[in-house]
């Protein structure tokens, strides 16, 4: 089966890489893989009255990708997540790896100007795929 993976932060710009990866996949009949990097910083607890919560930033990247998967699946398409620890560049790039990607589909965000020198996820990803990637104009 055709795989693309998408990136998710969350962001606005980031949803709308993930629509293209969707309206993409919907046209070839694709399957579209999120995924969600994150940094683990340890556990934050919140407490409510006797309640008490842990949140974690694997606990919010899981969020951030089920909600990404949801918006893909609701228009049809069959959708599989990650959320993983480490750098998002280098996580995006191991995934398409795994899952044997025919495309990686990256929004344009921190590729113009001075920010493009300072390592966007994007441009590294474009650098050092093994794979296709489109890049979508999100800005």
């Amino acid at each position: 089966m055709t795989v693309y993976v998408v990136g998710t932060d969350g962001s606005e710009t980031a949803a709308k890489a993930a629509d293209r990866a969707g309206e993409l996949a919907q046209a070839t009949g694709a399957a579209v893989h999120v995924v969600c990097a994150y940094t683990s910083r340890g556990t934050t607890t919140i407490k409510s009255g006797s309640d008490t919560f842990f949140v974690s930033a694997l606990t919010d990247a899981e969020d951030i990708a089920a909600k990404q998967a949801s918006s893909l699946r609701a228009g049809g398409v069959t959708v599989t997540v990650a959320a993983l620890d480490g750098k998002p560049a280098a996580i995006i790039l191991d995934e398409a790896k795994r899952v044997n990607a025919d495309l990686i589909v990256v929004g344009n965000r921190r590729m113009q100007g001075v920010q493009r020198l300072l390592g966007a996820v994007a441009n590294d990803i474009v650098h050092h795929a093994d794979c296709d990637v489109l890049v979508v104009k999100t800005v």
